[in-house]
């Protein structure tokens, strides 16, 4: 059975990011909901999905991502996506979250696009 995790990094120049692993589904997808919304309530306004290890994720999931950069946005910040690869990325890109999130493959950090 897969499993899936979510853990904390800290990001140059302020920030969160969260790593996931693993398959992001119905099962799964309240604890990166947690995460996200724990990130929020201590103030974080940008926060940074970093996806590289993520090998699926379903609309469930889709939603999380979604409703995050909604409460994020509201603040002022933002969630982006960044490490997307295989399945995951078709996704994005078909569902077109990939535009929505901003979501850059060549990009490592979405806020050095922002630096002036």
């Amino acid at each position: 059975m897969v499993t899936f995790s979510v853990s904390y990094a800290e990001r140059d120049g302020g920030g969160a990011c969260l790593r996931l692993a693993g398959e992001l589904d119905l099962s799964t997808a309240p604890e990166l909901a947690a995460a996200i919304d724990g990130l929020l309530a201590d103030g974080e306004t940008r926060v940074l999905l970093d996806l590289t290890d993520l090998t699926f994720c379903d609309s469930t999931g889709m939603a999380v991502f979604v409703r995050g950069d909604n409460q994020a946005s509201a603040d002022g910040g933002w969630l982006r996506l960044t490490g997307v690869n295989g399945r995951v990325e078709r996704v994005l890109r078909v569902t077109g979250l990939a535009d929505v999130l901003r979501y850059e493959p060549e990009s490592v950090d979405p806020a050095a696009h922002s630096a002036p």
